[in-house]
């Protein structure tokens, strides 16, 4: 199985650090903060990795090289001007589209049981499986509503065309995800496929199709590392909170 690391953002909000440094590179609890989830990639069986890259993308590419240090194989997509994530994974169509494959945001950590998550994909027959948490501020970020069974019934303001007739959960958006290659098509083609969003436009029309999309529910431990604040929060719980990755 392959993955993508989305790194290829400015990292505006951890300015001034990232006038020199590209967030990626952000050390977190003493390591850069993209180690985390090639780590948990690597920990997984899953080496064949796609790194988008663009602000200060030449250091992520000096200190990560081919990945052999990690036990990696890495692969660069290198973005002019940015992508977003869906023209990002547009870019990287040739690397991902032969089979299930595995999307992380950089600026996330999480203690993610991979393993299970992957389960509930095959099991689900899922085109894409969101890693999706509870949080009170789930509708400012962007909430989704899911069912029982993890069927996703509504993602931002679409919902399924037949909505089931069950309770639901409002969730939120971890930066984690499993995708089947049939999320290509999906995608704008040319001329139309340069700076677009999946969340906003892919999964929104794979939804009005009625195509099988899922959120696995994930209480664990979980942190946003997208400013000064959560990096010393996320390295408090890994310090003196004595959280402990399985992964590292």
């Amino acid at each position: 199985m392959k993955a993508m690391v989305f790194a290829a953002g400015e990292g505006q909000r951890l300015r001034p650090i990232t006038d020199q440094t590209p967030k990626s590179l952000v050390p977190v609890a003493g390591r850069p903060m993209i180690e985390y989830p090639l780590l948990l990639l690597r920990h997984y069986g899953i080496k064949e990795v796609m790194i988008n890259l663009h602000h200060l993308g030449d250091q992520v590419e000096d200190y990560l090289a081919d990945g052999a240090n990690l036990g990696l194989k890495i692969r660069y997509s290198k973005e002019a001007e940015l992508l977003d994530t869906g023209g990002g994974l547009l870019k990287a169509r040739p690397f991902l589209e032969d089979a299930t494959f595995i999307v992380i945001n950089t600026d996330v950590l999480i203690d993610l049981p991979l393993a299970q998550v992957l389960a509930f994909h095959r099991q689900s027959k899922a085109s894409a499986t969101l890693v999706l948490r509870p949080d009170a501020r789930a509708d400012q970020y962007g909430s989704m509503d899911v069912a029982p069974d993890g069927h996703i019934c509504r993602f931002l303001n679409t919902k399924l065309p037949e909505t089931p007739g069950v309770a639901v959960t409002t969730l939120m958006f971890t930066g984690v995800q499993i995708l089947e290659p049939s999320v290509f098509n999906y995608m704008p083609t040319p001329p139309d496929s340069h700076k677009f969003s999946t969340t906003k436009h892919v999964y929104p029309e794979m939804l009005r199709h009625g195509e099988r999309l899922f959120g696995f529910r994930f209480d664990g431990f979980w942190q946003d590392l997208g400013t000064v604040e959560r990096i010393k929060q996320a390295e408090r719980s890994l310090g003196q909170g004595g959280m402990k990755l399985h992964y590292i």
